[in-house]
């Protein structure tokens, strides 16, 4: 996972409040979200289940990405989730 960023989507549950972002280190925005280290949407709405991701080599390509899925519509965010991770099981990116 060394020298990627990743633009992630976390769900408070299936088909729950969705939130998109971007970080260069998974595992810990990960924890930061399940601790409800850092305050604001995600600890206020309980999105704390990370339920896809993708790595980038440059992080422009990542944050267009970002930017990208963040206008999309929920449905359009629920079935690139369900593509790879039917179940919305959590993902363990470590």
């Amino acid at each position: 996972m060394a020298d990627r960023v990743y633009v992630y989507i976390l769900a408070s549950r299936p088909r729950g409040v969705l939130y998109t972002g971007v970080t260069s280190n998974l595992p810990l925005r990960a924890e930061q979200h399940k601790s409800r280290a850092v305050p604001g949407f995600t600890a206020k709405y309980g999105v704390n289940r990370l339920v896809w991701f993708q790595g980038f080599e440059d992080i422009r390509d990542a944050i267009d990405h970002e930017k990208r899925v963040k206008r999309w519509r929920r449905e359009w965010k629920i079935k690139l989730i369900e593509a790879s991770n039917p179940n919305w099981e959590e993902l363990h990116p470590w």
